[in-house]
């Protein structure tokens, strides 16, 4: 579990990969970004 496993964020973080453990945005950010395409939308 280090920076060869393709799980976890240290091997994401590695490999330059994202994913459920390292995501690319965060989570808040991604709320924000959807709330206001659905404000654009309407």
């Amino acid at each position: 579990m280090g920076r060869g496993d393709k799980k976890t964020k240290k091997g994401k973080i590695f490999k330059g990969t994202f994913g459920k453990s390292r995501p690319a945005k965060p989570a808040s950010a991604r709320k924000a970004s959807a709330a206001k395409k659905a404000a654009e939308k309407k």
